[in-house]
């Protein structure tokens, strides 16, 4: 399952601090700047860790790093929410629904509920965790990112030196109707024939988060989309419509809606995607830069007798409500 707990990025933890023997606590595993992060806390959230590979469970060498790794993330982050919360920076709950609904539509039909409980995650877990992400985006976005740039010189020597880089394969822009029944997609399909829209047939009884935008997928190139995706759309001519697909989601009706052939990008054309690749570059150098220096000033002490003892948690947690 693709990992809910916010991925802060690794980092050494600078200026964190063993406790002190006469202040050592084994259910207090981590505190920062006074908040803790108990055992318990962090066992649950191992056994989520552990749960989200199908990986054997780890042997007690492989553990150790699985443990520091956590411990640096979890911290990271109960740092970057007490700035967030110094700052007043808060996420509407409508926003965090729509996280939750754009991860939902990542599994098939199905395949949601199962794979939250694979990873012993409770809907309310995984609601609190994508609040902290977008809180954490937030924050970066407001304390980081607006002194970031990138100038016309560094996009014009990117391109000489990754000319090569900027051939498109070929494309197709297509669209989709996904339901669960067959006799629904076949009832679908006789409405399109009638010569009902397409994109209103898509708002209408789609299930895909795409059906919002009449099942609008965009442009993509072969190897992006699931297999029998690519199968199809690359071999409808423009305008046409599929016969009923069926793929681990549901059913599916597929409608072409345009072609790029395969081409090379010039400078204007590779411009934009230069400048976003820069961009996020030295965003995640200010933002790595800038978590550190919270670090520095940060009062962060790590109980590492405690977190060296702790043993690979049952993989028979339950999840917590």
């Amino acid at each position: 399952m693709r990992k809910a707990v916010l991925a802060l990025g690794l980092l050494a933890l600078a200026g964190c601090h063993r406790m002190k023997q006469s202040r050592e606590d084994p259910a207090v595993l981590a505190s920062v700047n006074g908040e803790v992060l108990t055992r318990t806390e962090f066992e649950h959230q191992l056994s989520r860790e552990i749960e989200s590979t199908d990986a054997a469970p780890p042997t007690p060498e492989q553990l150790a790093p699985i443990k520091r790794a956590l411990m640096d993330t979890l911290v990271q982050r109960m740092l970057l929410l007490q700035v967030a919360r110094e700052k007043n920076v808060t996420v509407p709950p409508e926003d965090v629904d729509r996280a939750v609904l754009r991860v939902r539509a990542d599994y098939p039909t199905d395949g949601f509920d199962q794979a939250l409980s694979q990873a012993h995650l409770s809907l309310a877990e995984l609601k609190k965790d994508q609040e902290a992400a977008l809180t954490v985006l937030k924050l970066f976005e407001q304390e980081v990112y607006p002194r970031v740039g990138v100038t016309e010189d560094e996009i014009h020597d990117y391109f000489d030196a990754h000319e090569a880089d900027f051939t498109e394969p070929e494309q197709v822009h297509a669209a989709q109707i996904v339901v669960k029944e067959l006799d629904e997609a076949k009832h679908v399909q006789q409405l399109l024939r009638q010569g009902q829209s397409f994109a209103d047939l898509a708002r209408k009884y789609s299930l895909s988060a795409d059906a919002r935008v009449g099942g609008d997928l965009g442009f993509f190139p072969r190897g992006r989309m699931p297999p029998p995706f690519d199968a199809v759309c690359f071999k409808l001519g423009v305008g046409q419509v599929s016969d009923v697909v069926s793929t681990e989601y549901g059913f599916h009706l597929f409608k072409l809606l345009a072609k790029r052939p395969a081409r090379k990008q010039d400078f204007a054309q590779a411009r934009q995607e230069i400048e976003h690749r820069l961009l996020e570059r030295k965003r995640a150098r200010a933002q790595a830069d800038y978590v550190q220096a919270l670090k520095a000033k940060a009062q962060i002490q790590i109980n590492e007798a405690a977190l060296a003892a702790l043993t690979a948690p049952s993989t028979e947690r339950p999840v917590q409500p």
